[in-house]
C-alpha cells in the first residue's frame, strides 16, 4: 500500500502545478487584453504616450482656448404632439431636448431660429407612428432627424447633436 500512496502523491502534485500554471497564464492573459483594450500597449508600441503627454502639458498652458472649443447647449421648450395613430387611440409624446452647438457664438442664430425649430419639430412629430418610436433604434431615427431639421432652420448655425432630456410615448 505504500508504493501505491508513493506513485499517486507526484501525479497530485503535478496536478496541482498544472493549475497554478493555468491561472497565473490566464491571468497574464487578462492583464494583457485589459492594457491593450484600456489603449496603454497600443500606444506604447506607437509611441503616442509622448504624444498624449505633450497635448495633455500643452491644454494645461492654453485652458482658455479649450473652453473656447467646449459645446454649448441650448434648451428647446418642451413639447406635446399626438402621433398619427391612423384612426386607433390616440398616441401622444411630450419631448424636452436640448441643442448641441459646436460655437459660442451659433447661440443667438439659433435663438433666434427657434420657433422655426419647434415648428419643424411639431411637424415631424405629429407625422411619426408610435410603432417607430420603439426601442433605441426608434429613438436614433427621432433624434437624426430633429438634427437635420434643425440644422435646416438654423442654417448658418452647426448642430452636432439633439440631445433627449425627456421622451414619453402614451
Amino acid at each position: 500500500m505504500s508504493a501505491t500512496a508513493a506513485v499517486e502523491a507526484p501525479k497530485e502534485a503535478k496536478k496541482g502545478g498544472k493549475k497554478k500554471l493555468i491561472i497565473v497564464f490566464g491571468a497574464l492573459v487578462a492583464l494583457g487584453a485589459g492594457g491593450w483594450f484600456s489603449g496603454v500597449i497600443p500606444g506604447l508600441l506607437h509611441g503616442k504616450e509622448k504624444e498624449h503627454e505633450a497635448s495633455a502639458s500643452a491644454e494645461g498652458h492654453e485652458g482658455g482656448a479649450l473652453a473656447a472649443n467646449a459645446p454649448v447647449f441650448i434648451d428647446v421648450p418642451e413639447m406635446i404632439a399626438n402621433l398619427n395613430s391612423g384612426g386607433r387611440r390616440a398616441a401622444y409624446i411630450k419631448l424636452k431636448a436640448k441643442l448641441e452647438l459646436s460655437r459660442k457664438e451659433d447661440v443667438t442664430t439659433v435663438q433666434n431660429a427657434m420657433p422655426r425649430v419647434v415648428d419643424l419639430f411639431q411637424g415631424y412629430l405629429r407625422e411619426m407612428r408610435p410603432e417607430e418610436l420603439r426601442g433605441t433604434a426608434g429613438t436614433y431615427r427621432l433624434r437624426e432627424e430633429l438634427v437635420a431639421r434643425t440644422n435646416i432652420a438654423a442654417a448658418p448655425a452647426k448642430v452636432l447633436d439633439v440631445l433627449l432630456v425627456e421622451l414619453l410615448v402614451q
